[in-house]
């Protein structure tokens, strides 16, 4: 199976990569033209096939897409599949990171649950697309700590631990996040045909 990641984030791309080994991928840059769809649903799974979709109609290979953000249990679940534009502008993390700390002023750490969820989901043509979830469970700190990671992970503590995703060393928070859960599951679940040749 050739698989097209949806997305033109390069970075990204090579990251998927390193999570389906023995799986040959595609990005969409042989598609400068394809316009990229306008992400309208109102959960991360909705999201997440609008993409996929979108990219599997505009090249007729299986395409994969994910979405993902950040639940807070005190906030109603915000902000959600607006994460990345929490505060306003698109990726603007000091201000996202800010605006959260704001609204949970006040809020005990024993009512600071939170989770990382990350959707995917797969288009393969004239089939049903499939999706799945990975969640990583844990807490919002008081204040940031941690020059790694990027986001809201100077903010989170994942379940377990004392530090923030930002603190710990890459490789353990490669194994406990959301994006290392979801894509263990596409492993077993999607892939694991392609994978073992």
């Amino acid at each position: 199976m050739t698989l097209l990641i949806a997305t033109r984030n390069a970075h990204k791309l090579a990251e998927i990569r390193e999570m389906l080994p023995g799986i040959t991928l595609r990005g969409t840059e042989a598609w400068p033209e394809a316009p990229d769809p306008e992400e309208t649903g109102e959960t991360f799974e909705a999201n997440a096939r609008i993409k996929a979709e979108a990219w599997c109609a505009a090249t007729g290979l299986p395409a994969l897409a994910d979405d993902s953000g950040l639940e807070v249990e005190a906030l109603g679940g915000e902000p959600g599949i607006r994460s990345a534009r929490y505060a306003g502008v698109h990726g603007d993390t000091a201000a996202n990171n800010a605006k959260l700390l704001r609204a949970l002023e006040g809020v005990p750490q024993g009512r600071r649950g939170a989770r990382f969820v990350c959707a995917l989901a797969l288009a393969l043509p004239g089939q049903p697309t499939r999706t799945l979830r990975g969640v990583c469970v844990g807490r919002i700190a008081d204040a940031p700590s941690g020059a790694g990671g990027f986001g809201y992970d100077p903010l989170f503590i994942p379940e377990g631990h004392s530090r923030s995703f930002a603190d710990l060393p890459a490789e353990v928070k490669a194994t406990l996040s959301h994006r290392a859960q979801a894509f263990a599951r596409a492993r077993a679940e999607w892939f694991a045909a392609e994978a073992d040749r």
